[in-house]
């Protein structure tokens, strides 16, 4: 399965940053892009995503991102990184999480694919400063 999510990943390299979309070609967000993926490699998505704003409900505090993906994903805690894992963001220290990637390379030198305003769909170093975000890592359930 891992290898198929990045498959389907990288197809969606250089889609525009759009929003709340979620159509490869088109345009996505980070949570589009994950959508897209879900979709194609599972069929209906899991549960209709209401309208969001961009900052994630920060304002109120709620982690409604971090909930989704407890819902709809397996949270790993402590297996290694590995290919297909989605990494849930925090971006700053004290804020919610609002920002998902998908690990496309493990190794040396850890890349991931992620929806990125200003840059849209781009496959990145995971480097230190990224890595030090991340506050939870998940994969696709089988079936």
């Amino acid at each position: 399965m891992s290898a198929d999510v990045v498959a389907i990943a990288q197809t969606w390299i250089g889609t525009p940053y759009l929003h709340q979309a979620s159509v490869r070609g088109v345009g996505c967000d980070c949570l589009g892009l994950l959508r897209g993926i879900w979709r194609e490699a599972f069929g209906q998505e899991p549960e209709q995503v209401p309208a969001y704003t961009p900052d994630w409900s920060e304002p109120q505090g709620e982690e409604r991102l971090l909930l989704a993906a407890c819902r709809h994903l397996s949270q790993v805690e402590r297996a290694p990184l590995a290919r297909g894992q989605v990494l849930l963001f925090r971006m700053r220290r004290g804020a919610v999480a609002k920002h998902l990637g998908l690990v496309s390379d493990v190794g040396p030198e850890p890349q991931f694919i992620h929806a990125y305003t200003g840059h849209g769909v781009v496959q990145s170093p995971l480097s230190r400063p990224w890595r030090s975000r991340v506050v939870a890592r998940f994969e696709f359930l089988e079936g």
